[in-house]
């Protein structure tokens, strides 16, 4: 009877809220629906829409990115040049040496062939210049005022050869029928428009002329074409008309528009590819023309780049050209993991499916009412006592249900970064993209703040607020690729140590106030840290330490547990009932530093620790390389560890009243408050006039191992010193903070693309509104993945230990077959 009483009080209580919120206004109503599932639920919808929106342009233009480079583009504010929906890679010299070596290995024949005019002959010579830019004689072969010129080099076993044509004629021909007898494949360039063009006076006759001539050509080519070969009609360059020099002054735009017109027309229902990016780059840097004709260096510069990732980025695969380049084929790992979330999607419609048919039939389910926590479980507490209310989420079905949303997920996810329907775009560095981001989000992150329940040093909602807007501003940072910049590129680095060093701080201080370093509880870290990571292993064929944050943190979670729990295990009881314990605590220390310092003095001796079978594979990347984990271990190697001290220290200076943070007012005295206060901007001033003064990336990353406490803690008593800082705290950056690690970890495939490597493009055209668009759907992804994770961390990880056990030892029998066809074994 009394739980039937209290069940009726909550259904009374839910009733009267009810018809509460009916009497609200439509703004309140309208206010209370802007949550997290219906965000969510609007960016369910928004993805379906742009799916079918690919779709569309994929079926009525087709899905081939060479096309996309070739004809389509745009300049962005440092006149780089960004191809219309895939990454360009920038090949440096060695970068296309290698590709020509690697084809040569692989018995391809590398022949280039440039037919036309002037501006043809200038981007051959250009294209022979980046192969060979220091070689005095290939220089001086190319000033030469020769008609026909080649170039050979038999190393790469390439060939470059330049034909001199103004205009079709007989000779050409027979030199294109000769090309056809060699049944050779290459790569035609081809450009020009007739002898006198440079006298104007462009007719409709010499139109209709100029069109039976390009005529004459296409069946050449389609013969060329169908031998493999790439040909490309390179359409006249406008000119700058008022510098034209003297013998130039008759050609106008106008006329050389209406030639480019008749070429297009010619060659369009042809396989032969118009060049039409190669004209929007010398219409855009007209201004700049030498002689007011010739293309500047900058624009032969962007030609070459488009032949290269147009001939190479299929076969050398870097992470950032994906023009031109096949999407990566599927694994039998990625069949399986996704055959299993097929399983659970099947399972879940025919669940929904049988209710539905039931609710038909008349057969309504009813389940009792009760209010919700973070869909996992509820308490009520009535007349003071605490009944454990079901909640009809956490049914058998529940985490089969959270399943299948992950697959629904981790499809998005494939399509996203590991085919080619949506579209990628470079990477895009300026003061403007990088710093406007960085002030608006802050700017939002004063707006939403509120007074804090908690008044103690890094509470919950300050330390929610401190990885908010540390991710935010990472995350920034990749988007923008502002790692070219040293001092940005070192801030940031501090703000992944500072998000390191909160980390030692906070499960130092729990272990020393609860005691608590049970096995249960650390399988529960551990699961939360590495559940998405370990699913998107598989289902998107990368290496754990692909993720490199997420090892890092789980790496140092093992060490803070096993130093912690190593006996004598040392609490805030310990120490009270015997003070000795500090002395251990102090020993503690010295071993972990002293470890850490042995494994950097020897990277042999490191590599053979972390190389050993089986963890191998947990800290090498796929071509089974271990300096991405070397370097990211030794650039906060002992951050964790100023973190657990720095825990330490503040716990016995609150023990002996140094200062007081139980109540709102400030830390210390005010002469106290102003002098700490003067050093701790000291510190966080001392880092960043070093981030300007150092100049070398790697003796700056050196000397951030040692220092990088020093603006940590001038940060945090910056930000607690005063009571009214320490009580108030942004909700904003709060929320961000609560799903920071899903938000680290889902920006690889869903937010950036090519593994972080470029821009996620669904609406093209528009970066701006596009990247709105792409954060607003990445964020609701991650909160979605947060919440999946928070209800299957109890079925994973239960309480008993001997179930933990069981399953621990259920995902080794599972990762068997995997580290076998992996090598580990």
């Amino acid at each position: 009877m009394n739980e039937e009483f209290e069940l009726n009080a909550l259904q009374n209580s839910a009733s009267d809220s009810t018809r509460q919120s009916g009497s609200n206004s439509k703004a309140e109503y309208f206010i209370q629906q802007l949550n997290a599932n219906n965000f969510k639920k609007l960016a369910l919808i928004t993805v379906i829409g742009f799916i079918v929106y690919h779709g569309i342009l994929n079926w009525q233009y087709g899905s081939d990115s060479c096309q996309w480079l070739l004809s389509k583009g745009r300049f962005k504010g440092d006149n780089e040049w960004q191809p219309y929906g895939c990454m360009m890679h920038k090949y440096t010299q060695t970068d296309t040496r290698r590709c020509l070596r690697y084809l040569a290995f692989w018995s391809y024949k590398n022949h280039f062939i440039f037919i036309g005019d002037y501006s043809i002959h200038l981007l051959y010579k250009h294209f022979i210049n980046h192969l060979q830019p220091n070689d005095d004689d290939n220089g001086s072969m190319l000033l030469q005022p020769a008609i026909d010129t080649n170039f050979e080099d038999r190393k790469l076993s390439m060939r470059a050869t330049y034909i001199h044509a103004d205009e079709v004629s007989d000779v050409l021909l027979g030199r294109l029928t000769k090309l056809e007898d060699a049944e050779e494949n290459a790569v035609f360039v081809i450009g020009f428009t007739y002898r006198h063009f440079t006298y104007g006076n462009v007719t409709e006759d010499l139109l209709k002329a100029y069109n039976n001539n390009l005529t004459r050509l296409v069946v050449p080519f389609e013969h060329l074409i169908t031998q493999k070969s790439k040909v490309l009609w390179k359409l006249q360059d406008r000119v700058n008309e008022e510098k034209l020099v003297d013998n130039w002054k008759a050609v106008l735009n106008k006329d050389i528009d209406r030639l480019n017109q008749v070429a297009r027309s010619v060659f369009r229902y042809a396989d032969i590819t118009v060049w039409e990016a190669a004209w929007q780059i010398s219409t855009g840097l007209t201004d700049s023309a030498i002689d007011g004709y010739k293309l500047c260096d900058l624009g032969l510069r962007h030609y070459t780049q488009l032949l290269l990732n147009m001939y190479c980025n299929d076969y050398m695969n870097y992470n950032d050209g994906s023009c031109c380049s096949s999407a990566e084929p599927y694994t039998l790992l990625q069949i399986v993991t996704y055959a299993v979330f097929a399983v659970c999607i099947a399972l879940v419609c025919g669940i929904y499916l049988r209710r539905w048919l039931l609710h038909l039939r008349g057969q309504t389910l009813y389940t009792p009412m009760q209010p919700q926590h973070n869909g996992l479980h509820c308490a009520a507490n009535v007349n003071g006592s605490t009944l454990n209310l079901p909640n009809s989420s956490m049914d058998y079905t529940t985490p089969v249900v959270s399943l299948a949303m992950l697959g629904i997920i981790m499809a998005y996810f494939y399509i996203c970064d590991r085919t080619n329907f949506f579209m990628k775009e470079n990477k895009y560095y300026s003061e403007f993209s990088f710093w406007i981001p960085v002030g608006y989000v802050f700017v939002l992150g004063l707006f939403f703040t509120e007074d804090s329940r908690f008044t103690k040093v890094l509470n919950r909602d300050q330390s929610d607020e401190l990885k908010g807007w540390i991710l935010l501003v990472v995350l920034i940072y990749y988007m923008t690729g502002a790692h070219r910049v040293l001092p940005i590129h070192m801030h940031i680095k501090l703000l992944i140590s500072g998000y390191l060093f909160h980390t030692g701080y906070m499960h130092f201080e729990y272990m020393w106030q609860t005691g608590n370093s049970s096995f249960v509880r650390f399988f529960q870290v551990m699961f939360r840290l590495n559940f998405m990571t370990v699913i998107l292993c598989f289902c998107m064929n990368r290496p754990y330490q692909f993720y490199y944050f997420v090892p890092l943190l789980s790496f140092w979670m093992c060490i803070i547990y096993f130093l912690l729990s190593l006996p004598p295990r040392i609490t805030a009881q310990s120490v009270d009932a015997n003070p000795l314990h500090y002395l251990y605590l102090v020993g503690k220390f010295v071993g972990c530093f002293s470890v850490i310092t042995i494994l950097f003095m020897s990277e042999v001796f490191f590599e053979r620790i972390f190389v050993t079978r089986p963890w191998k594979a947990l800290f090498v990347t796929t071509d089974d390389d271990i300096h991405e984990w070397w370097y990211q271990w030794k650039l906060d190697r002992y951050t964790i560890i100023f973190g657990m001290i720095f825990a330490a220290c503040f716990h016995v200076a609150q023990k002996y009243s140094i200062f007081d943070d139980n109540n709102h007012g400030n830390l210390f005295a005010r002469r106290t408050s102003i002098t700490v206060t003067f050093l701790a901007l000291l510190s966080v001033g001392f880092y960043t006039a070093f981030s300007f003064l150092c100049r070398n990336e790697q003796n700056c990353e050196e000397i951030h191992s040692y220092i990088v406490f020093i603006p940590i803690v001038g940060y945090i008593v910056l930000r607690n010193i005063s009571g009214i800082l320490r009580t108030r705290y942004s909700t904003f950056f709060a929320w961000f903070g609560r799903i920071s690690l899903e938000l680290f970890i889902c920006q690889y495939h869903i937010w950036l693309a090519a593994d972080r490597h470029g821009v996620l493009v669904l609406l093209p055209g528009f970066p701006t509104l596009n990247m709105i668009i792409t954060s607003f759907i990445f964020v609701c992804a991650s909160h979605e993945v947060h919440r999946i994770t928070q209800i299957l961390l109890p079925v994973a990880v239960p309480n008993d230990w001997k179930l933990v056990t069981r399953n621990f030892i259920i995902f080794l029998i599972i990762l068997i077959p995997i580290a076998h066809s992996d090598g580990m074994f």
